[in-house]
């Protein structure tokens, strides 16, 4: 045998080297905590620790905008309307993609239809305009009917599926 096979059969191989060189395993025992609290601090902990957060009164978002109190009046009054063939309001039944109220008070309400041969594909985007139209501080409203992404039972909310037995 050469000096050269010698040498190679005697070297680790790159496994080997590996196994060798590695970090030893953690070990939830070694880690430490600075903050770690004692058994006497956990028990006078509060229980609730959504105490808080539950008591704290909601930002007003003003009027108009996103959560603002004319967009709170259009979709109550959009809860008012029901579908004819479904004993479940429109807003429920995922037929309201969007309701946008701009800085003018203008109302923008994004709908689709359960199907385009609906019996009221006609006649629901101008009842939706009228009803937004009608709710008090409404300067104008205007209806956006869209087909894409198509109207599916996964968009009603659980209200509507207990209405109707689906859950």
């Amino acid at each position: 045998m050469s000096d050269e096979e010698k040498d190679y059969i005697a070297a680790p191989s790159p496994t080997e080297q590996m196994v060798a060189s590695k970090p030893p395993r953690a070990r939830v025992e070694d880690a430490v905590d600075p903050d770690e609290e004692t058994a006497g601090e956990k028990l006078a902990r509060k229980r609730d620790y959504l105490d808080g957060f539950l008591k704290k009164k909601p930002e007003s978002a003003g009027e108009t905008g996103a959560g603002g109190a004319l967009q709170e009046a259009v979709i109550a009054a959009l809860k008012e309307i029901y579908d004819p063939e479904i004993p479940v309001n429109i807003y429920d039944l995922g037929l309201i993609y969007g309701v946008e109220v701009t800085e003018d008070k203008d109302v923008s309400i994004t709908m689709t239809l359960t199907t385009p041969h609906c019996p009221v594909a006609e006649s629901m985007p101008a009842e939706v305009e009228i009803r937004a139209g009608s709710v008090p501080g409404v300067r104008d409203a205007e209806v956006n009917l869209v087909w894409d992404p198509p109207w599916g039972p996964d968009k009603m909310t659980d209200e509507a599926r207990l209405e109707l037995g689906m859950l």
